[in-house]
């Protein structure tokens, strides 16, 4: 099986311990890649666990870090948003074809950051005793891919370069929450994450950039149109400028985000 086709049967586990484990065997399989292979759209993806119980965003109870609950439910709100752009970056891999060969490998290499830091989250989720599916989560990460599958424009536009951005404005006030709370661990863990996802927010630049060049499109007219189109949620601030730009926004594009 081929790299895209091994993306698509671990997309197909609903597992996490092995979902994580077949995502980190793709390295196994990174010189074959058949860029032109299509798969038929399988039913009911991704498949999930039956934990944790999935309601709408405005329903995930907020709670307290300075308390030992409210640190496990926030590191199971970090679990689950890494456990789904596991599947967004499989998902990237097996729907979309036609594309280079560094495109499909680039995204591998994405799950299995993702796949990493799942874990990290998990484990030292139970040293807190809990677990992943202990708490209610949301499907907002993965809405916006269902929305976008048609279009890998706009799955480039929407999820890494706005639903994943926001990680970077996001993640330095949640790591000085756990700081705050006297949880290190958990603290370091964010910070490996936000190095991590500058690294995917920037796969996500390139790749969008790229397609813009290859369609002869503008990147930011462009941007715009598609936020439209898909009622994407507009970035608000406090916007960390330098993760941004670290991860290939340009003066523009960070002066439109002020704007």
């Amino acid at each position: 099986m081929s790299l895209r086709a091994n993306s698509l049967a671990a997309l197909k586990i609903p597992d996490p311990d092995g979902k994580c484990a077949a995502t980190m065997a793709l390295a196994c399989e990174i010189a074959t890649v058949n860029p032109t292979e299509v798969f038929p759209q399988p039913d009911h993806l991704p498949c999930r666990p039956d934990r944790p119980t999935l309601v709408p965003v405005l329903k995930v109870q907020k709670r307290s870090t300075h308390t030992v609950e409210g640190r496990a439910a926030l590191l199971h709100s970090l679990a689950h948003i890494e456990f789904n752009a596991i599947d967004l970056a499989l998902d990237i891999i097996w729907r979309f074809p036609d594309m280079p060969q560094q495109f499909y490998l680039d995204w591998a290499l994405v799950a299995q950051d993702e796949a990493r830091h799942f874990k990290l989250l998990n484990n030292h989720l139970s040293t807190l005793g809990h677990q992943y599916g202990d708490f209610p989560a949301h499907t907002g990460l993965w809405d916006m891919a269902q929305r976008t599958q048609g279009d890998l424009l706009a799955r480039l536009a929407l999820v890494p370069r706005t639903l994943e951005a926001r990680g970077l404005d996001a993640s330095p006030p949640v790591r000085d929450k756990l700081l705050s709370a006297g949880d290190q661990p958990g603290a370091q863990i964010l910070s490996i994450i936000l190095q991590d996802e500058i690294g995917h927010v920037a796969t996500g630049n390139r790749w969008y950039k790229w397609l813009c060049r290859q369609r002869g499109l503008e990147p930011m007219a462009t941007y715009k149109r598609l936020a439209d189109q898909y009622s994407a949620p507009r970035p608000r601030g406090p916007f960390n400028l330098e993760a941004r730009r670290a991860a290939g926004f340009d003066e523009d594009e960070l002066a439109a985000l002020g704007a």
